[in-house]
């Protein structure tokens, strides 16, 4: 394994200094005084293979004035919002979903009118805004915010992020804001896990200092709590609380890793709920597959194609070392080929070189003299990148940006229609978390590759070799579920592609009656196809996990507004995101989150859906922790698979130098005889 060879290169390519973060924001150059936060305080329970995710906040007025409150911090990875609650007068009021504008308008109105009000609405990709006001002067406003998403076990290593920092790509909005991201007086971040599969280790890379403990046999807990908050230095580049010390700042991702045992088996998940017996059902269905996927092996061509626009400032030399720590590792019948890319493209190498150390210092040298600026013409630079790719050799191609188009072609429809062009991969490494997640994550699906995001604070060796075994292994490709004996509907993803190694499989759908069925998975490695099965009950009623109906209709509203993406825009798609939101309680692009004084729904005629979803939801959830931990698996009887789920353990492969890349976006082509090898 090269990982100890070269992860300091992997680190000082990849991690560069945040410069902004979740916290309150005030509006630049403003003559309003600043509101402090006083308390943060984050509580994750993940069980039955999803998580939820609790934030407290409370926000100080220490001024002799009425304000309000603009909290921001990035969109979790595959979050659901389905509870907002705001304090009002001493009770806890539960927001209710609106479509987008009208939620907006009335939070404007009932601020203008001097009643109590609050917002959470999601910008795009980027964040999540939450709007209170007043937090009235000399006094404190606390909200609470719940989010739940799906937890993936990839090669038998869980992960979880909570989400702080900001890339700072955004230059509008830094220009137009400040940010505070101090806590005053008081940081708690407890974690809860409970799995029927047993755990070896849990590890948090960046917070070392983190309380981990085995509360059972199936059962940990991981706690933080009031720390000090960085150097002098740091405190000075960032915005100061108006009161009080500084305990927390909210400017650093919270990654948490745990390891499965070895040797476990692979296996599938059922997870139901299920009211009423005569009516319909909701499932979650998580398939392990075993390690039945195979080394490939061959040598390849390599293009980096490497963004140097102005959004790359402050990360472009880093990258262009691990550029060159990566390139003196290629084998000797290695070739590569470098472009640049800001407002058009550029090829510095004139065609493939052959990767002799000469021509790596030469050619490093030319990639240091240059100096990021302008616009991001990622269009331009992927094309160049595909250009004259030599047939008769296995090609790599790796893309170096954040990810933010905003010169020359900028849709998606203009990348999936590039990509349909070619005989491409892509494997994608989303780094940060302000890049842009749904267009890298679009362009490795329909290339039938992957995507893995990344955080500034996972352990970088780590995904290194999960990201290895990947790439050096045969894939499951142009995957088919078929469900039979219990009538089933609305399944998503409703194109599942590729699995690699050590990914996981996640079906959510609805199904009616009850009963045995059998579930079949066909797909296709190497060219030939192969068939899983397996028999199992889908229960007649179940109401252990009523988050299942909000985690299916998430997981819907992605696939409605992939399509939406992809064929541009279409007012039956947006309506249909905005029903399915609106029944299910969640915030989208097109749907937001409002709490109202308690008389005020009713004078608006506003129904408290969400207000029974979620007393529905706290209900279950104080049931399951005094229960005991319990096995979601219903293939014993007769396994899907016949051998073990994989680990880092039982076979991975030798890490490849592009992986000095990580994180990054990672574009594979290969030759049609060399890929139908995997």
């Amino acid at each position: 394994m090269l990982v100890c060879g070269f992860a300091t290169a992997i680190t000082l390519s990849l991690i560069s200094q945040v410069a902004f973060a979740a916290g309150l924001l005030a509006p630049a150059n403003s003559d309003l005084p600043p509101l402090d936060i006083r308390e943060h305080h984050v509580e994750v329970v993940i069980e039955d293979g999803y998580a939820i995710t609790t934030v407290l906040q409370v926000f100080d007025n220490p001024h002799d004035q009425d304000l309000e409150a603009v909290y921001s911090f990035p969109v979790p990875e595959k979050a659901a919002v389905g509870e907002f609650t705001f304090w009002i007068d001493g009770e806890a009021v539960t927001g209710e979903v609106l479509e987008k504008q009208r939620a907006r308008e009335i939070y404007e109105e009932e601020k203008q009118a001097g009643r109590d009000a609050a917002l959470t609405e999601q910008d795009s990709y980027r964040t999540f805004d939450i709007a209170v006001h007043p937090v009235r002067a000399r006094q404190d406003a606390t909200v609470r915010l719940t989010y739940i998403q799906p937890v993936h076990v990839d090669t038998s290593i869980g992960r979880y992020v909570y989400p702080l920092e900001d890339g700072g790509v955004d230059e509008e909005r830094l220009s137009f804001w400040t940010y505070n991201d101090a806590v005053t007086e008081s940081f708690s971040f407890r974690l809860i896990f409970r799995s029927s599969w047993p755990v070896d280790e849990f590890r948090l890379p960046q917070h070392p200092q983190a309380h981990i403990v085995q509360t059972a046999e199936n059962e940990w807990q991981v706690e933080l709590l009031n720390e000090t908050a960085g150097s002098q230095e740091d405190r000075e580049e960032g915005a100061e609380p108006t009161s009080g010390s500084i305990v927390h700042r909210l400017d650093q991702d919270i990654v948490v890793y745990w390891r499965q045992a070895q040797g476990l088996p692979a296996s599938v998940e059922l997870l139901a709920y299920k009211e009423d017996p005569q009516g319909r059902g909701t499932f979650m269905m998580t398939i392990t597959p075993g390690d039945d996927l195979a080394p490939i092996s061959g040598g390849r061509d390599w293009i980096f194609v490497l963004d140097y626009s102005g959004s790359m400032e402050g990360k472009y030399a880093s990258l262009v070392e691990g550029v060159g720590r990566g390139l003196e590792r290629l084998n000797p019948d290695d070739r590569f080929r470098i472009v640049l890319f800001n407002n058009r493209a550029r090829e510095i190498t004139s065609g493939f070189v052959a990767a002799t150390p000469e021509n790596v210092d030469h050619y490093m040298e030319a990639l240091l003299s240059e100096h990021p600026d302008n616009g991001t013409n990622l269009y331009a630079g992927l094309k160049r990148g595909l250009d004259a790719l030599d047939a008769d050799r296995s090609s790599a191609l790796v893309l170096v940006t954040d990810g933010v188009a905003n010169v020359g072609y900028t849709e998606r429809r203009d990348f999936l229609d590039l990509l349909e062009q070619h005989d491409v991969r892509l494997f994608t490494f989303i780094m940060g978390n302000s890049a842009n997640r749904p267009l890298l994550e679009g362009m490795a699906h329909v290339s039938n590759g992957f995507a893995m995001n990344i955080s500034n604070g996972d352990d970088i060796a780590g995904k290194l070799m999960e990201a290895a075994s990947k790439v050096s292994h045969q894939a499951f490709h142009d995957i088919d579920v078929r469900i039979m004996g219990v009538k089933t509907a609305d399944l998503t993803p409703e194109r599942i592609g590729s699995l690699y190694r050590g990914q996981q499989l996640i079906v959510f759908g609805h199904y009616w009656g009850s009963g045995q069925a059998r579930v079949i998975v066909d797909g296709r490695v190497s060219g030939e196809g192969r068939s899983y099965s397996t028999e199992f009950v889908f229960p007649e009623t179940v109401t252990r996990n009523p988050e299942v109906e909000r985690l299916w209709a998430f997981a819907k509203i992605e696939d409605l507004q992939n399509r939406l993406d992809y064929f541009g825009e279409g007012a039956d798609l947006e309506q249909a995101i905005t029903d399915l939101a609106v029944e299910h309680g969640l915030v989208t692009e097109y749907t937001s989150m409002i709490v109202l004084q308690k008389d005020r729904y009713d004078a608006l005629g506003i129904k408290r859906l969400n207000e029974k979803r979620v007393e529905k939801e706290q209900l279950a959830r104080q049931q399951r922790a005094v229960q005991a931990v319990r096995s979601n698996r219903v293939d014993q009887g007769q396994p899907m698979y016949g051998n073990q789920r994989p680990s880092h353990n039982n076979g991975g492969g030798a890490l490849g130098p592009w992986l000095v890349l990580l994180l990054l976006p990672l574009l594979v082509r290969r030759l049609v005889a060399d890929r139908s090898a995997c």
